[in-house]
């Protein structure tokens, strides 16, 4: 059933599952489509009038929702377009709900680099800067220029520079301090033109050279298209490029985020590793705020192997940090990242934090005026 007030239309008891990429969820009472900002304010006001929690949601590829269902308003960003402005670096803004991996490939095809690493990541162009995706080496706070958003209280249109979105590991403003009081309607890039990458991870660049190299092409499409094709493959091989056909897909990506320990705490896992007799050595690897310790090699060394099952929900077999719904429910799913969390920190004395949201719906409370 929809309801139709004015350009706005709701639908209600909408399936969640159907929108992530996870396929876990019940039904939310509201599900309303904004495609421009207007029908946002719309939505917000509509919520504010019933006494409705908000949740936003983009394309669904880093939450988690319960069985139970959400008894508010899923706000869905839907909003379109691209712009590019001429200029050295080159400005371009995209709208919230374009699709991130398209957005990638149309930059690629502009001779416009800076996110060539950032290819085969799901979910919308909106949601890249909540958490400063990041991967292979690049993050989106390279090179975002600014954010445009709607103040969930005033309604109102505010601009945040690069700067003011506090990036960090993971992290930022709309993450952190200033979670849920914002919308994101629109992301500004500054990318530079016909520049060579810039390869950063061993990984990658090991993958890159394996295939001929990138001596040979010249800056800009041809060059920046090889390390999107490299990417890819190492992202398919991982199962994490969105493909109906590979079960392993079926996830939120990277369930923990690699813990960013200090040389103190960092010496102490090695100590308490050290103490079981294995002569292996924890990989690690600098980081802006200490030292990163991949969550992979945390979680298959706590006792959780790829493949491994509890219910309806297992370790991906293609990538140690994916946990994935092999049929079952958002109950079984947590109760075996609580497992994984629980282990960790017995046996390495390290948290685990979650990388995707899961969704409670009494944390996401509309929030009024000022």
């Amino acid at each position: 059933m929809s309801l139709i007030n004015a350009a706005l239309v709701l639908e209600e008891n909408q399936s969640l599952a159907a929108h992530t990429t996870i396929a876990l969820g019940g039904k939310a009472r509201y599900f309303a489509r904004c495609a421009n900002a207007d029908q946002i304010c719309e939505a917000l006001s509509f919520a504010r009038e019933r006494q409705l929690s908000v949740f936003v949601l983009g394309g669904g590829s880093n939450v988690v929702f319960p069985d139970e269902g959400y008894p508010g308003l899923i706000l869905n960003v839907n909003l379109r377009g691209i712009s590019v402005y001429e200029g050295t670096p080159c400005a371009v803004t995209a709208a919230a709900g374009e699709i991130w991996d398209d957005f990638v490939h149309f930059c690629i095809d502009y001779n416009l680099g800076g996110i060539e690493c950032l290819s085969g990541i799901p979910g919308l162009v909106g949601a890249t800067p909540i958490q400063n995706v990041g991967a292979y080496g690049q993050e989106v706070a390279e090179t975002i220029q600014k954010v445009t958003a709607i103040h969930c209280g005033t309604l109102e249109t505010v601009e945040f520079s690069g700067e003011e979105c506090k990036f960090g590991y993971r992290r930022s403003r709309f993450k952190n301090d200033d979670a849920d009081q914002y919308i994101i309607t629109e992301v500004s890039f500054q990318l530079p033109r016909y520049a060579m990458p810039n390869i950063r991870y061993p990984e990658l660049e090991r993958h890159v050279e394996a295939q001929g190299g990138l001596s040979a092409l010249k800056p800009g499409q041809p060059a920046l298209l090889a390390v999107r094709a490299a990417v890819l493959d190492l992202r398919r091989k991982k199962s994490m490029v969105l493909d109906p056909a590979d079960p392993n897909s079926r996830s939120v990506g990277s369930f923990f985020m690699n813990p960013v320990l200090s040389k103190q705490e960092y010496e102490r896992l090695v100590q308490r590793w050290q103490q079981t007799g294995s002569a292996e050595q924890i990989p690690m690897f600098p980081a802006r705020d200490g030292i990163k310790v991949p969550a992979a090699w945390l979680v298959e060394h706590a006792g959780f192997p790829r493949g491994f099952r509890q219910g309806g929900a297992g370790i991906s077999f293609n990538h140690s940090l994916a946990l994935v719904n092999y049929g079952g429910t958002t109950r079984e799913l947590l109760a075996l990242a609580e497992a994984i969390q629980r282990n960790v920190k017995e046996r390495f004395g390290v948290a685990l934090e979650r990388e995707p949201v899961v969704v409670n719906p009494q944390a996401h409370t509309y929030i009024s005026p000022q």
